[in-house]
C-alpha cells in the first residue's frame, strides 16, 4: 500500500508515538502504564511504519532484529530480579539507588523496577514485531503491496 497520505502521516505520528511510549514507560511505577503499555505503543509505531513504507523499511529503521530485542529484554528483566537475590532480598524486590545531583536538594532515586519495566518493554516490542515481520515473510506482499 503506497499511499502518500499514509506515508506523510506516519512521518509525523511515529516520533510522537515513540515519545509517548517512553512517557508511558516512565509513569508506570506510580500510575497506570509501564513497560507493557509502553512496549505496545512503541510496537504500534513500528507496525504503522511497516504499513506505510514496507517491512524492509521498518527493519532498517528498527536497526536491530526483533529476536535480539526480545532476548535483551528477557535478560534485563531477569537481571533486575537476580540483582535483588544477590543482595540477600527476595526475587524481584525493588532496590533503590539515590544519586545526588549538584544543585538539587533531593537526590535522584533510581529503582530496579525501571530496569524490569524496560526489559518488559523490549520483550513486548520484540514479540509484536517478530509476529508482524514473520507474517510478511510467510505471505509476501501482504503488508507492502
Amino acid at each position: 500500500m503506497q499511499s502518500l497520505i499514509l506515508q506523510i502521516a506516519t512521518r509525523l505520528l511515529v516520533p510522537i508515538l515513540l515519545v509517548f511510549s517512553v512517557f508511558m514507560l516512565l509513569r508506570g511505577h506510580n500510575l497506570p502504564g509501564g513497560g507493557f503499555v509502553g512496549g505496545l505503543v512503541a510496537a504500534s509505531a513500528f507496525v504503522l511504519y511497516a504499513l506505510a513504507v514496507g517491512v524492509d523499511g521498518a527493519r532498517r529503521v528498527l536497526r536491530i532484529e526483533p529476536r535480539t530485542l526480545l532476548g535483551t529484554g528477557l535478560a534485563l528483566a531477569l537481571g533486575a530480579g537476580l540483582l535483588a537475590l544477590g543482595t540477600g532480598n527476595s526475587f524481584l524486590q525493588s532496590l533503590w539507588l539515590k544519586v545526588p545531583l549538584p544543585g538539587l536538594d533531593d537526590p535522584l532515586k533510581l529503582g530496579s523496577t525501571l530496569a524490569f519495566d524496560i526489559g518488559v518493554m523490549f520483550v513486548v516490542v520484540g514479540t509484536v514485531l517478530l509476529m508482524v515481520f514473520s507474517v510478511e515473510d510467510r505471505v509476501p506482499g501482504l503488508i507492502d503491496d
